[in-house]
């Protein structure tokens, strides 16, 4: 069966989730040091990957805040900004909502109003949180679930955090991911929000990114902006073949180190060799697929968001082939299946 579901990222570099957590297990079942997960020794040179880097234990650190406290920090804010919001009636969103930001001091000690816990003293800034309560709501995610999935159980590290040097954390069922974004990337997708919004309300089966909150966490002197969006490939689906679209041949072959990885992010010249005949889905499909891209554009084109490029992600082979067809700048991929055996999945990033 062949499925288009919406993003996990855009207007931000992204991550594959369903590479490995930072400490897995080998067939022999001993931990094995991953991708983001550097052994340390005294003198040994330790790389840093924008803020991204670790500390003399060997953990990873995102503006020398460790992984750990940070991971602490974002529960314990979540927690207090859903649990508070739930509190104030639902009501409709008006323009000056996002543009709030809320914040809320959590002294290690506790407080009235926070509980006490063992990390450093830290602030927690939530922005538009009552858009983002529509959102989630639009977007069928109840407060419970929501809470539920990203605050009982400890965040996941993810290990493949490219070159952005971001960190990157997903719950433990699966649903949500969790990603550090820059001070313009945040100021870029707060100023988004009502064409966001508008957008959501004219275009539901939007192929762009679900957004389910943006938030600070304020420790060490430091911000460190989240962004809480859509896991669109869990963990626990085997991906067979992974492509990474951008529209243009230009400099678009994997590398042969990246072609060494167990599962290489292919690119455009890869797809067309390896796939010349191209992808097909049936006409009503098809056209549904576009007019939602051709949507999505106009959206892009106002200005309000940035361009998009389409990544699919086979998780079965059968028998399926290429075909490109142009819509303005945008090459949008034709597809076709034969056999209800694999499922493809798209997703936009950031050109």
């Amino acid at each position: 069966m062949a499925s288009a579901s919406g993003p996990s990222a855009a207007g931000f570099s992204s991550v594959d989730p369903g590479g490995p957590s930072c400490t897995s297990s080998s067939a022999s079942g001993n931990k094995r040091a991953m991708a983001s997960e550097v052994p340390y020794a005294p003198g040994m040179s330790i790389k840093k990957i924008g803020h991204r880097g670790v500390d003399s234990s060997g953990e990873t650190t995102y503006k020398k805040t460790t992984s750990s406290a940070l991971k602490g920090a974002i529960q314990l804010g979540i927690t207090h900004t859903v649990g508070s919001l739930s509190t104030k009636p639902e009501r409709d969103v008006l323009m000056q909502d996002f543009y709030v930001v809320e914040s809320i001091f959590f002294p290690s000690e506790g407080s009235n109003l926070t509980p006490a816990h063992h990390y450093n003293d830290f602030r927690f800034k939530t922005y538009a949180p009552v858009a983002f309560r529509y959102f989630r709501e639009l977007f069928g995610i109840r407060p419970d679930d929501y809470l539920y999935s990203l605050c009982s159980e400890p965040l996941i590290e993810l290990c493949n955090s490219g070159a952005s040097g971001s960190l990157f954390y997903v719950s433990s069922d699966d649903e949500f991911i969790i990603k550090t974004v820059q001070h313009k990337e945040a100021e870029f997708l707060q100023k988004l929000l009502p064409g966001y919004y508008m957008n959501l309300n004219q275009n539901p089966r939007t192929l762009l990114p679900k957004f389910y909150g943006l938030y600070c966490v304020q420790a060490g002197g430091k911000n460190i902006r989240i962004v809480v969006m859509n896991n669109l490939l869990p963990r626990s689906v085997k991906m067979h073949i992974k492509y990474d679209l951008k529209g243009s041949t230009y400099k678009r072959r994997a590398s042969q180190k990246e072609r060494e990885k167990p599962l290489p992010t292919l690119k455009d010249l890869d797809f067309l060799q390896d796939i010349p005949d191209g992808l097909f889905l049936d006409a009503d499909m098809y056209n549904a697929l576009c007019k939602t891209l051709q949507r999505d554009c106009l959206v892009s084109l106002s200005d309000s968001l940035p361009s998009q490029t389409p990544k699919i992600s086979i998780t079965k082979i059968a028998w399926l082939s290429l075909g490109f067809k142009s819509m303005g700048d945008l090459s949008v991929p034709s597809l076709h299946i034969s056999q209800a055996s694999f499922k493809i999945i798209f997703t936009l990033d950031h050109c």
